[in-house]
């Protein structure tokens, strides 16, 4: 998606779009020639508008949200390679790791 079509359903003008470029709140593909969005670029400016516009979230908190919903992802992909990791294991090893997992998780104080 080139920019123009991105403002237009985002419902932003080029100049919130550029400032939320300069912010690193967009992180885009160059193109050959233009700036093309992903469908993830999509729904990422959504969220940011939603923040803006309808919870009123403002400039520092847009920036704190964010880091922590890219850490969360980033998160996600490291526990779903470990997993991987632990499946090709012998058995004896997924075994002590699964115990100690849950010998772990019974010292956890669940809120």
């Amino acid at each position: 998606m080139n920019a123009q079509d991105f403002i237009t359903v985002i419902g932003i003008d080029s100049e919130t779009l550029a400032q939320w470029l300069a912010s690193g709140w967009l992180r885009v593909q160059d193109g050959e020639q233009t700036v093309e969005f992903t469908e993830v670029d999509l729904a990422r400016a959504q969220l940011i508008a939603d923040l803006i516009d309808t919870m009123g979230v403002n400039q520092e908190g847009v920036d704190i949200i964010l880091d922590l919903l890219d850490q969360m992802h980033g998160l996600r992909h490291a526990v779903v390679r470990l997993s991987e990791v632990i499946e090709v294991q012998p058995d004896d090893v997924r075994y002590r790791f699964r115990a100690e997992a849950m010998r772990l998780a019974g010292r956890v104080k669940h809120l």
